[in-house]
């Protein structure tokens, strides 16, 4: 029927796409006068007027300063209300879960990080999740009934079909057919979600290294060695949500691993992923190996041979072959996808920076016919959270910022 919130064309939508249009320039700029307001949107300054008030009336924009630097009394400037809405991520490894909460400008406003040691957690993931999300909203000075949405990053994925988390073994208590249904009762607010590596690449394509592409991936190298890809702006996830699982990946110069499902790993894990930096850097000669966790003694060896001189031969023989063995594996996404762009992210690779960058670039051009551009991970600070918030942040912004209903 003519004139109702949802009909194209009607007063009221065309109104709303002006509010929105508006709040992301606001979004985008910060501070904006009346006049400059208009001058972006093509309104006109009675249309600019009203389209502020009306936003200021719902909540969601401010009036703050005044213009300064110009003749006569300054402007007044408006910018979007924070409080509006706030949105909240979880990032879960075996040993911890990293929570934030942002308001709607994206500022984190709360973080919090809860220790889940243990391969038999003691406090059910249902309050361990709580705990940890509370842990941020007390940090923000909010209640949890402030949280419009919150996204909640894993390793694996939680199949569609049968609601089980897959492909991440190495997480205890995360495996019960009921589990979601426990969180959905347990939460006040809506949640999603999403793979860990996924939530990476939205980091990296809202504020990163891949803004502005439709068509990239993400490679990831952490605690395990994944992808991320992303394909016309989307990301693609698979039938069960497996897409970008590329540890288990068949790869010339690692053995054969069956039954990957229950050893949880497979030949390209095995070849380039973080557990091997240790081996391949004893082989290549390097004598003063660090102990510690994994991940960590990984990054280590990878930072200090990116950084080796030409006289430091054990060093310069690790980045190269390890370069070789990234360079193996993705050669075959490179391949089948022909991506624009390849980024590469978390420690084990960031760490390399730009001089293990063009050395899997050179292996690439030998293995692959096709020559996509490699770039190093911009979002280096909690990348998994960042794209939590970013992701819960989109859709809040969708429903808090609609004015035609």
């Amino acid at each position: 029927m003519a004139g109702t919130a949802g009909t194209p064309g009607t007063p009221r939508v065309l109104r709303a796409m002006n509010d929105r249009a508006a709040l992301d320039l606001l979004l985008e700029h910060g501070p904006l006068s009346r006049t400059r307001i208009g001058k972006l949107t093509g309104l006109s300054k009675p249309t600019a007027s009203q389209l502020l008030a009306r936003l200021e009336a719902a909540g969601l924009v401010l009036a703050g300063g005044t213009t300064e630097g110009r003749p006569g009394p300054g402007a007044q400037l408006y910018e979007v209300n924070p409080a509006a809405a706030y949105a909240a991520g979880l990032d879960v490894t075996p040993g911890r879960i990293l929570a934030a909460v942002s308001d709607v400008t994206g500022r984190t406003v709360g973080r919090f990080e809860l220790p889940t040691p243990g391969r038999r957690p003691a406090v059910p993931v249902v309050q361990q999740v709580t705990d940890a999300l509370d842990g941020a909203v007390k940090a923000a000075g909010l209640d949890r009934s402030d949280v419009h949405r919150l996204v909640i990053g894993t390793p694996g994925a939680f199949d569609p079909g049968t609601g089980r988390l897959r492909y991440a073994s190495h997480l205890p208590g995360w495996h019960s057919p009921t589990l979601l249904d426990e969180l959905a009762a347990a939460l006040p607010m809506p949640v999603e979600y999403e793979n860990d590596v996924n939530l990476a690449a939205v980091a990296e394509q809202r504020l990163g290294a891949a803004r502005g592409h439709e068509d990239f991936v993400l490679l990831w190298n952490q605690e395990g060695l994944g992808a991320a890809l992303v394909l016309g702006g989307r990301l693609h996830r698979g039938w069960t949500g497996g897409a970008g699982e590329v540890g288990f990946l068949p790869v010339p110069g690692a053995p054969l691993v069956r039954k990957v499902s229950r050893t949880g790993s497979g030949g390209f894990q095995e070849l380039a992923g973080s557990q091997a930096l240790a081996g391949l850097a004893r082989e290549s000669g390097v004598t003063d190996v660090p102990s510690g966790p994994y991940t960590e003694v990984a990054a280590a060896l990878v930072a200090r041979a990116a950084q080796s001189g030409p006289d430091d031969g054990p060093h310069r023989r690790l980045l190269q072959t390890y370069a070789t063995h990234l360079a193996t594996g993705l050669a075959s996404l490179v391949s089948v996808l022909d991506p624009e762009l390849v980024v590469l992210s978390g420690t084990s690779l960031t760490a390399g920076g730009e001089a293990l960058r063009d050395l899997v670039r050179d292996e690439l051009e030998e293995l692959a016919a096709s020559r996509p551009r490699l770039a190093v991970g911009d979002v280096t600070d909690d990348p998994v959270l960042r794209g939590a918030l970013e992701s819960a942040l989109a859709t809040t912004r969708d429903e808090v910022f609609d004015t035609s209903r």
